[in-house]
């Protein structure tokens, strides 16, 4: 079965970066267009950045600049590099995973079908 787990997750200083990870297991992120959401505290899930097995990535407009989605198929894990954190990137971070051939072109939580547990990013001022 698929499963996902992000790890790399912490608190942080405003201006400082963090590199999060999801491993991916019982199947291969070549197979998924692979994602990055995250939900702060009383806000809904919102989409960070998406990359296809073929490295192509699209970023949601506020999100643009400052993080960046990238995969290593060796490892079969995805990562999102954030600098410049503020507190208000505050949030649990989620992975998500949906199979190549089954994307819809969408980009909300409903279009994923697998998800991880989430890393909690925490930026103080």
């Amino acid at each position: 079965q698929v499963q996902l787990v992000e790890s790399g997750g912490g608190s942080v200083q405003s201006g400082g970066s963090l590199r999060l990870s999801c491993a991916v297991s019982g199947n291969t992120v070549s197979n998924f267009a692979m994602s990055w959401f995250r939900q702060a505290p009383g806000k809904e899930r919102e989409g960070i950045a998406e990359i296809d097995s073929d490295g192509s990535t699209g970023y949601a407009d506020s999100m643009k600049g400052r993080f960046t989605i990238s995969q290593d198929k060796a490892k079969n894990t995805l990562y999102l590099d954030m600098n410049n954190l503020k507190p208000e990137d505050t949030a649990m971070y989620y992975c998500a995973a949906e199979f190549l051939a089954y994307c819809s072109g969408g980009y909300s939580p409903r279009d994923f079908r697998y998800w991880g547990q989430g890393t909690q990013v925490t930026v103080s001022s």
